[in-house]
């Protein structure tokens, strides 16, 4: 049975990923805030693996899910249709398009600990924030390749950072874990990890910089 990744969110990132899961044989459901028909260009390009469908609808057809939103859209996610399942959480907190959130300003909150809040029960893994999108494509390398883009991972469930490191890896990527979701801070905008090439052993150090 194919593996279905909902998109929450069609942007640069959330085209991308979709490109590289229909690639990699998964099924994709694409959502954005416009309504899924503003998608059918989007969807007949990327071909019969893929589909749209509202937000709600996307997250319930998702085994993966992917938040890729404005981050000052994360309230509007929709919640129920996750509970339980592993969601990928790409978001930026861009303080010229977002506003001004004093508990991130402070440093008192995270971007990823903000949605995981907004969605209680699903399974957070902080991923794709710092890397380019056409990278995503571009960089992609065979596991085993030496020289190999790494990418870092932050969350709190074991169990689906394995999920996720698979699939980032199967996407051609090797991974470095950063630790707790609120060590995704350490790869957040401005910091050493955000936006370079790094190997693996370059972007550990990043990380610790961070």
């Amino acid at each position: 049975m194919t593996t279905t990744i909902g998109l929450i969110g069609s942007g640069n990132i959330g085209q991308a990923l979709a490109k590289q899961a229909i690639a990699h044989g998964y099924d994709v459901v694409l959502s954005n805030s416009r309504g899924p028909e503003t998608l059918a260009d989007l969807v007949a390009e990327l071909g019969p693996q893929a589909s749209a469908a509202t937000a709600a609808a996307a997250a319930a057809a998702a085994d993966i899910a992917v938040v890729t939103v404005p981050f000052k859209n994360y309230r509007d996610v929709p919640a129920e249709p996750l509970a339980g399942k592993v969601v990928i959480d790409t978001n930026n907190y861009y303080f010229e398009r977002d506003g001004h959130y004093a508990d991130i300003d402070k440093g008192d909150a995270t971007v990823s600990g903000c949605l995981a809040a907004h969605l209680p029960t699903s399974k957070i893994v902080k991923a794709f924030n710092m890397i380019q999108a056409l990278a995503i494509a571009d960089d992609a390398k065979p596991h085993g390749t030496e020289g190999r883009r790494a990418l870092p991972i932050a969350g709190d469930d074991a169990e689906a950072k394995v999920v996720i490191t698979a699939l980032i890896d199967e996407f051609g990527f090797d991974v470095v874990d950063a630790g707790a979701l609120v060590e995704g801070r350490r790869f957040d905008r401005d910091k050493p990890a955000y936006g370079p090439y790094l190997t693996a052993d370059e972007l550990t150090i990043a990380l610790a910089a961070g």
